[in-house]
């Protein structure tokens, strides 16, 4: 059952982590990949106990799954919340924080309560669904309403479940506007259960504040005012972010008390290669490849392991070449083929890892008695046989190792889930969609490919594995992005720093009035429902006023049109329908794409990916909302690239930074998609930029940007700097190290540079926040501007290369091409803007 563990302190042997470092340095080219390794040391568990209200029969059940009390955080946690306090428990990954509000949930259904429990995936509410159901108790009548529920299961489901699993977005189009049929429900509500709560941050967190804020009005309306429990991985500050969330005072409970297995934690940087880039930059072996190496060895050695992948293509990517790997190990031990060969690797034996598979815990012999036989050893002697896993055949390994991400069938999902859980599957190369608290225990290792984003994501992802108590081991491998480069060279900006602020802007007027507008349309606003939005609630009812979108009334606000009022909002900040991904020979279904995500992903000529199948993308329809493809098998993937173009409407504020000025304010941003590049997938060679033709996008959004005077420009280019390339340099740093300051992602904002740009008159360096109306990391990125771009400064400086590389100054999204780049101009503009104070 997820987080619910025996609380005895771990027995598993010390042998498991460190080990598994060393089965992966085991090919000599591998060594010096390892830029620094990090021991976080085991921890032992507090004392447990029940609370004294506790329903017995829940005390019974845990117990029959070794669960025999609370841990003091859990406890706390669980206490407050049955006194009626909104709280929020802020641990580590797999700390037991489903228990400690399963606790109080169990006891207000029977005391003839209901709880609503969201989550932000569908995957976590169904491992939910199946943990609760595991507890067989007759009183606790569990359901999953989201958009896989089958309609006929819907009705059942409002009128008998009294612990309802769903998540914001069915919250905010299904529930909440049919209110009326939940009235029973409503009624009745004890508890709102927010789990994950750090997901929701940026313009996704800033819409479920909203949400959340219309659940409060909707239970007043029907005479509740449950508790809010949220539970979020380690955050700084976990209280006022709960608080921002909710808009409700809220306790906070920090400390943890679990039994954790040691950690043995390596950051790994893969070589350069001898192809070249744009402008004869140095090329690094891609994450990808390397994570996809490192899983297929793992696999072969019977470690499971999950492989976090930034984004969804680059899942496929490493779960196909992993398992391309593995088809290779088992035809050549089979006698009927060469072994793959890499031209990265020293051998071409190198994915076989160690001379010995490496057991898991009460796998010492294999079945028959027999030890585990040694690999193949590299210099190319005798095969020896791998042990029959369960009388498995070598055929069967590449279907030890699939990909799992969002945008897979509903049936898909669970199956991959089932797979791994009962171990069918060993190696699973997954986006975030597993980051969060799915049950997933018995994992040996992580192996994350790229910076996720957040030290909270990182320590979230590395906690997946050692679920049981275990030893566990964790590899950050660095993709070719300055942010990368600069964290695996500083392992101090990770290890020993507390995790990031959760940051969100519910007040942002793009957000908030659309929630008015569905809010009015489900129970017309009052004078008295204002505090409940926040300060600016006023100002934004008098413009949705003047557009026509509410009517005032002297006894309120009203909704008035014919359309669906929460179609205005779009709380994943995805635009507008989803793009359908459809096989053109068959009309197969194969998934979804945003329709913002659409312009860069399936464009015409895109490499898409679904489940180890490739195809190519023969026709983007924006209108029609659909994507054909077909079947292909190319040796390259693609990566879309745009211009961008920005004006200035106000500035909010200003100070002098340095020689420079810095600014935050709101800009308008035009972006258009011009062409994609082409690189092969194993090697991240260049083979071609082709020209796409799809519509420019506009936002209006927020912005921090710094000028540079006039004089200090003039010295710059009589001492031979590229001015413009200065600029362009410093952008594309700036924007990759942003994250590190704010908690965002690389693609959550974009950059535009200029020499001369027409609303300053001046050189001009803008990086702003890519969603409508912004989301407070441009703000961010103004508070900590010496640290950032101080940051930005030294991971240019820092890199190996001569002239730039993607490492330091090279964007992969750039529609320019990366021309011009100055990478000593970028440092020197760096030195002018950060010097003085």
């Amino acid at each position: 059952m997820p987080d619910w563990k025996p609380v005895t302190s771990s027995t598993s042997s010390p042998r498991r982590a460190g080990p598994l470092l060393e089965h992966l340095l085991a090919v000599p080219a591998r060594h010096e990949r390892v830029t620094h390794v990090e021991h976080v040391p085991a921890r032992r568990a507090g004392q447990v106990g029940w609370p004294d209200w506790t329903p017995e029969l829940l005390v019974t059940r845990l117990a029959n799954h070794g669960v025999t009390g609370l841990w003091p955080h859990q406890y706390e946690a669980a206490d407050l919340a049955h006194r009626g306090r909104n709280v929020i428990i802020s641990t580590g990954t797999a700390s037991g924080k489903s228990l400690a509000y399963l606790t109080p949930a169990v006891a207000a259904i029977m005391g003839g309560g209901t709880i609503l429990y969201l989550t932000p995936t569908k995957a976590l509410a169904a491992d939910q669904l199946r943990a609760v159901r595991e507890l067989r108790i007759a009183q606790v009548r569990p359901a999953t309403f989201d958009g896989d529920t089958p309609f006929e299961e819907r009705a059942w489901v409002r009128q008998h479940a009294n612990y309802v699993l769903t998540n914001p977005d069915m919250l905010h189009r299904g529930i909440l506007p049919r209110h009326s049929q939940w009235s029973s429900f409503f009624r009745r509500l004890r508890m709102v259960i927010v789990d994950e709560c750090h997901g929701y941050r940026g313009v996704f967190g800033s819409h479920v504040a909203q949400i959340l804020r219309r659940l409060r009005r909707v239970c007043a309306r029907y005479g509740a005012s449950p508790v809010f429990f949220l539970a979020s991985a380690t955050a700084s500050d976990p209280g006022v972010a709960g608080a921002r969330l909710t808009g409700l005072e809220m306790d906070e409970v920090t400390s943890d008390a679990s039994p954790r297995g040691a950690t043995t934690f390596a950051l790994w940087e893969p070589p350069l290669t001898d192809l070249r880039g744009e402008g004869g930059a140095p090329v690094r072996r891609t994450a990808t490849a390397e994570a996809a190496d490192l899983l297929a060895d793992l696999v072969l050695a019977n470690v499971r392991t999950l492989a976090f992948v930034r984004s969804r293509r680059g899942a496929e990517i490493v779960a196909l070449s992993a398992r391309s790997k593995l088809a290779d190990v088992a035809l050549s031990l089979a006698g009927t083929a060469e072994p793959h060969r890499d031209p990265d690797t020293a051998s071409p034996y190198a994915v076989f890892g160690t001379a010995q598979p490496y057991p898991r815990e009460g796998d010492e012999e294999a079945a028959d008695g027999e030890h585990y036989a040694d690999l193949p050893n590299r210099d190319g002697e005798d095969y020896a046989d791998l042990p029959n896993r369960d009388g498995e055949h070598y055929a069967d390994l590449p279907n030890k190792v699939a990909a799992y991400r969002a945008g897979y069938l509903a049936e898909d999902r669970r199956l991959l889930e089932k797979a791994l859980r009962e171990g069918s599957i060993m190696g699973l190369a997954t986006t975030n969609a597993l980051e969060l608290g799915v049950d997933v225990s018995g994992l040996d290792a992580v192996l994350i490919a790229g910076w996720p984003g957040t030290r909270a994501s990182l320590w979230q992802q590395a906690g997946r594995a050692g679920r049981e108590g275990q030893d566990a081991l964790a590899v950050l491998i660095a993709r070719d992005d300055p942010l990368d480069t600069y964290l695996v060279h500083h392992p101090e900006a990770l290890f020993g720093r507390p995790v990031e602020a959760i940051v969100l802007d519910p007040d942002n007027p793009y957000v908030l009035g659309p929630h008015l507008c569905a809010a009015a349309a489900e129970i017309p606003l009052t004078e008295a429902d204002l505090p409940i939005f926040g300060e600016t609630t006023a100002d934004v009812l008098d413009e949705l006023v003047a557009r026509g979108l509410l009517r005032r009334r002297p006894a309120g606000w009203y909704w008035t049109q014919r359309e669906r009022a929460t179609d205005l909002a779009d709380i994943r900040g995805s635009g507008s329908a989803p793009v359908q991904v459809v096989e053109a020979g068959t009309g197969r279904l194969l998934g979804t794409v945003d329709e913002p995500s659409a312009h860069t992903t399936v464009h015409e000529g895109a490499v898409y990916l679904h489940q180890g199948e490739t195809f190519l993308v023969e026709e983007l329809d924006l209108d029609a909302g659909v994507a054909l493809v077909s079947a292909a098998t190319p040796d390259y993937s693609t990566f879309a690239r745009d211009i961008t173009d920005i004006c200035i409407i106000s500035t909010l504020r200003s100070h002098d930074l340095g020689a420079a000025r810095l600014h935050f304010g709101e800009v308008e941003v035009t972006r258009q998609v011009v062409s994609y590049l082409k690189r092969r997938t194993q090697t991240g060679e260049m083979l071609g930029d082709e020209p796409l033709d799809l519509p420019p996008r506009t936002l209006r959004t927020r912005a921090v940007w710094w000028t540079v005077p006039a004089p200090e420009v003039a010295a710059l280019a009589e001492a031979g700097f590229d001015l413009g390339g200065s600029a362009h340099a410093a952008e594309h740093a700036s924007i990759g190290l942003l994250p590190l300051f704010a908690t965002c992602d690389r693609w959550d904002i974009g950059g535009v540079s200029t020499e001369l740009h027409p609303d300053t008159g001046l050189l001009t360096v803008f990086v702003y926040d890519g969603h409508e109306g912004g989301a407070g990391f441009a703000e961010r990125g103004y508070a900590r501007a010496r640290d950032w771009l101080t940051a930005t400064r030294e991971a240019i400086a820092s890199c190996e290369c001569e002239r730039g590389c993607p490492s330091c100054i090279q964007s992969p999204k750039c529609g320019n091409g990366n021309e011009p780049l100055d990478k000593a101009g970028a440092i020197r503009l760096l030195d002018t803007v950060l010097s003085g104070t």
